[in-house]
């Protein structure tokens, strides 16, 4: 057990660590709570503060706004449907004893810790392109007509792309789950006669059910900040311009610095409550 002592060395040795986090999170949302209540516009000249709620309300009730929101969940809801599910997929089948296993494994996740920008941009030149791209080499062979992946299915390639990437997390750690499950209940429920997918529905996913929580609630967290893979693809254009880059057009392209903190404190507030209201989700369900 700690003594009193050895609390109060282990706060006095962590202290500097805690208050250097505070100080770099602190810092630059109080520069952005200061920038979004001003009317600041550098390339004009403008510099005028007290402007007090108008930056948000600005921003809310642009025409921007709502659809930039709609995009958002568009693009979370598809990379979940595909990482989850492929995920699970995945995870059954390098569960399974195959020759050479572990590089398989290794393999499968490597796309996890290729950077957002090079993945992108290996899609974008090496897949999608309609006229040297995979993809349309492809549709040539079968008699096809190739697309233009990224301006005739903008936010389905943007999809896949960021699928691509949070695939092999959802698969690493849903494969855990199944490693941990007890072969023994999936030897006696084939023994007492149940086929494959009436053990994968009443054993495997129940026991599957927190781990696809955990994958859900982390991959949300991430995924509402999207913004290297539509930067280098699409630009925000084709309907895929994100909250995230809704602010970063208003901050950087048009060069409206209190307009663009509004935006990004709206952002963070509502990042924040679907972050809360997962991780009640997932309370609920790791407790039961």
């Amino acid at each position: 057990m700690a003594t009193h002592h050895s609390r109060i060395a282990a706060r006095a040795m962590m202290a500097p660590a805690v208050f250097l986090l505070l100080v770099w999170m602190l810092v630059p949302l109080i520069l952005t709570l200061y920038f979004s209540t001003m009317d600041y516009r550098p390339l004009r000249g403008i510099y005028e503060c007290c402007q007090g709620f108008d930056n948000y309300v600005r921003f809310v009730t642009s025409s921007s706004f709502l659809e930039s929101i709609l995009t958002t969940l568009r693009l979370v809801g598809g990379v979940l449907l595909i990482t989850v599910l492929g995920g699970v997929l995945l995870a059954l089948l390098l569960d399974q004893p195959i020759w050479g296993q572990g590089v398989v494994r290794i393999l499968v996740i490597a796309p996890f810790f290729v950077m957002p920008t090079v993945s992108a941009l290996v899609w974008k030149n090496m897949f999608m392109n309609p006229v040297n791209g995979l993809f349309a080499h492809l549709a040539t062979a079968l008699g096809l007509q190739p697309i233009d992946w990224l301006a005739e299915a903008p936010m389905l390639s943007i999809i896949l792309i960021v699928s691509w990437q949070w695939l092999p997390f959802a698969t690493l750690i849903l494969l855990t789950a199944v490693q941990s499950l007890d072969s023994e209940q999936l030897e006696a429920a084939e023994m007492d006669g149940a086929g494959a997918l009436s053990r994968f529905g009443h054993i495997i996913l129940p026991h599957l059910a927190r781990a696809i929580t955990v994958v859900i609630l982390i991959q949300t967290i991430f995924l509402l900040s999207i913004f290297a893979e539509i930067f280098v693809t699409t630009g925000g254009a084709f309907g895929t311009r994100t909250l995230t880059y809704l602010v970063y057009q208003r901050i950087i392209e048009s060069q409206n610095i209190g307009l663009g903190s509004a935006g990004g404190i709206i952002a963070v507030i509502l990042a924040n409550i679907i972050a809360i209201g997962l991780m009640r989700v997932v309370g609920k369900n790791l407790d039961a």
